[in-house]
């Protein structure tokens, strides 16, 4: 009995360590995003986000992706690159959604500007988004 008590620990034990070794480099990722329609409550997909880092008075680019069924792009921040302490922004582009949704929008384009630390700690950055309307705030 002793033995397969020792065995289902030590099986365990490394199903555990390898899932933790195995995780997506999404999960590493220092920035996410997600949108959530706040008229229906539902995720909100195919909307492009761009991250840009001030250097200097300019904002550069550094990352774009789109919004998957979910709402969400769980890895915005670039793999190749390391973050560093500064300004930074996401630009959601609303309204090049609302326009292919065939719906009127007051907010083409909505920019969060933030600042990240080089803690190494994650960023999440939701978006409640209706066509006149929106709120953000720091999520986990």
């Amino acid at each position: 009995m002793k033995t397969s008590y020792a065995l289902i620990a030590t099986l365990l034990m490394t199903s555990g360590a390898s899932a933790i070794a195995a995780q997506p480099a999404a999960a590493k990722n220092p920035l996410s995003v997600h949108v959530l329609n706040l008229q229906t409550g539902q995720p909100t997909a195919g909307i492009e986000v761009e991250l840009d880092q001030k250097q200097q008075d300019n904002w550069v680019k550094l990352a774009s992706g789109v919004t998957d069924n979910n709402g969400r792009i769980s890895a915005l921040f670039p793999q190749d690159k390391t973050t560093s302490a500064g300004s930074y922004r996401v630009v959601f582009k609303t309204g090049d959604f609302y326009k292919k949704t065939n719906q009127k929008t007051f907010f083409p384009e909505i920019p969060v500007e933030f600042n990240m630390d080089a803690s190494g700690e994650h960023y999440h950055i939701p978006l409640l988004l209706s066509p006149f309307g929106y709120s953000t705030y720091r999520g986990n």
